[in-house]
């Protein structure tokens, strides 16, 4: 069987850098972090008090108060950010599909923890009012899926209704596996992406006792520092990034504008460690992407970093990357937005999907910011402070998880 080919023709995106894609690409180039303290919830207890919040979000411009209130805050991050790319892509939804039509789009939308705030809230309506006040809608609010659930609803999509959840490289399997759906003749178009929002007392307070964030209190803006020596953590953030996929054929028959090409695809799991990660599971992931999509490592220009800003993940990642690209690794530009963005779990790889595509579609790679120190164990270039012109065919994306999860997407210029 021939494998198809899938193109990107739409992109959203709600991040702590810009509330649209346009927005948050311009502060990304500009370098401009959206770190700072917390203000969702007095955290001013805890060991860490600042994160990557999104900032001026309004739901009901997107869907109604009504309907909002019975989601929890992911579930509305990830429907704006999939409304704005099923927007941008020009499809037809609702009553505009035939039937046949609409049996061919679908949506995978994941996250990697989901409704945790709605859980908390609920949680403490139960012990301090009793059972009765516990929310008919509070399962429905708070489950991962339901962001899918809600897109397919809202536009009629009746195709594969899928969700996809493993920890921070959640957004990044959504798509690659999105992908293989249309490549395999499941779907011809599908929405897919990751949202996050679990910038709450259990998400900072579990992230906190497990030693995983950094604690520069003193310095939110310059707290995620990817790959610099004095690097102590990675920062938590919120969001969704979501892309319209679709087979090329079908893309060019409507005459959509296409971003970037799908061309590869690869998973793999360290069986190693809960939360530590090796070399090898990436290595192999990053492998298996290039061969996916019949790509030399020599022929890649950009690699979209994990680059979570922690001490062990930076070194192996860099080391992993020298390893799957051999002497190429020192040619690579190997960036990490997340030195602006925070990490936002289960939506990273969405939104950094997204800042990948426009990377390749533009011909610019964006800073990674906060490299003052750069750590000597990690030698490749990092597009240090300032963003780049950068000629770039071929773009690589990465995400790692804990449980030893790792995924890699590869993309190219059509």
């Amino acid at each position: 069987m021939t494998k198809r080919r899938v193109v990107v023709t739409g992109l959203g995106c709600i991040a702590p850098v810009g509330n649209t894609v346009a927005e948050s690409w311009s502060n990304l180039l500009a370098g401009n972090s959206g770190i700072d303290t917390i203000k969702s919830f007095d955290a001013s207890a805890f060991a860490c008090k600042f994160a990557g919040e999104v900032k001026g979000f309004d739901i009901t411009q997107y869907i109604s108060e009504k309907e909002a209130r019975h989601m929890d805050r992911f579930i509305h991050l990830g429907m704006a950010a999939a409304m704005q790319a099923v927007q941008d892509s020009g499809l037809k939804t609702g009553d505009a599909l035939s039937p046949e039509e609409a049996t061919r789009i679908g949506c995978n939308i994941g996250s990697g923890i989901g409704g945790l705030p709605m859980i908390e809230e609920t949680h403490a309506e139960l012990v301090n009012r009793g059972p009765r006040r516990v929310s008919p809608f509070f399962v429905p609010a708070s489950i991962i899926n339901m962001i899918s659930g809600h897109v397919s609803i809202k536009y009629g999509f009746q195709g594969p209704n899928i969700a996809v959840v493993t920890a921070c490289t959640t957004g990044l399997h959504a798509i690659g596996l999105s992908a293989r759906m249309i490549e395999y003749g499941d779907a011809d178009v599908m929405v897919a992406g990751g949202a996050e929002s679990t910038v709450s007392p259990l998400g900072i307070g579990g992230f906190a006792a497990a030693r995983a964030l950094s604690t520069r209190n003193d310095d939110p803006r310059t707290a995620s520092r990817p790959w610099d020596k004095d690097r102590d953590g990675f920062v938590l953030g919120e969001g969704a990034g979501v892309v319209v996929l679709e087979e090329y054929e079908h893309a060019k028959a409507r005459g959509a504008k296409i971003y970037a090409e799908v061309s590869g695809f690869g998973m793999s799991a360290d069986a190693y460690h809960m939360t530590a990660p090796n070399v090898d599971g990436p290595r192999r992931s990053m492998s298996m992407a290039l061969a996916n999509a019949g790509i030399n490592a020599d022929e890649v220009q950009y690699l979209n970093a994990h680059g979570t800003s922690t001490p062990l993940g930076d070194l192996n990642e860099t080391n992993a990357i020298k390893n799957t690209f051999g002497d190429h690794a020192k040619k690579l530009v190997v960036n990490s937005t997340k030195s602006m963005t925070g990490h936002l779990l289960g939506g990273a790889g969405g939104i950094e999907s997204v800042f990948t595509v426009l990377a390749l579609h533009h011909q610019k790679s964006p800073p990674t910011i906060n490299i003052f120190n750069q750590d000597p164990e990690c030698d490749l270039d990092y597009c240090a402070n300032v963003a780049r012109d950068l000629k770039i065919d071929v773009a690589v994306k990465n995400n790692f998880g804990f449980g030893g999860t790792n995924g890699t997407l590869v993309f190219k210029r059509v």
